[in-house]
């Protein structure tokens, strides 16, 4: 049952991500851009190591939340790490798309997939929706 939940889940927050994205195209009239689908393009060096910053703090995030949990049993603590990690990625890739990128009206789809995701996550939260009895 657990797994039908959460691929239902994560199938109504893609869709609702691709439907929104679709809508601000439209109606923004943002260019499409190419990008492959398993890679992160970067805007400009700059970003490349900002993002591996990130990646790195994340990581040390993500050690020390699991030992918190295992220790000290906060396993609430676990739904924190996706909040910390897609709250410091999206807006710097967002910023860099806002200042560097050839079309700056992309840090729009950024924000908006940000804050899809985080509000995917927040409704996870509060109403425990993954909790296995």
């Amino acid at each position: 049952m657990f797994l039908i939940k959460l691929a239902l889940f994560v199938l109504i927050v893609f869709g609702l991500n691709v439907v929104v994205k679709l809508l601000l195209k439209k109606v923004l009239k943002i260019e499409k851009e190419k990008n492959s689908f398993f890679s992160y393009n970067h805007i400009n060096n700059l970003h490349r190591k900002i993002d591996w910053g990130i990646r790195i703090t994340s990581i040390i995030t993500i050690t020390i939340t699991n030992i918190l949990v295992i220790v000290e049993n906060y396993p609430n603590y676990l739904l924190l790490i996706p909040i910390f990690c897609l709250g410091l990625d999206y807006p710097v890739r967002a910023f860099f798309e806002r200042k560097y990128s050839q079309n700056p009206k992309q840090y729009i789809l950024t924000l908006s997939e940000g804050v899809i995701m985080l509000l995917a996550i927040v409704i996870v939260i509060q109403f425990n929706l993954f909790i296995t009895q």
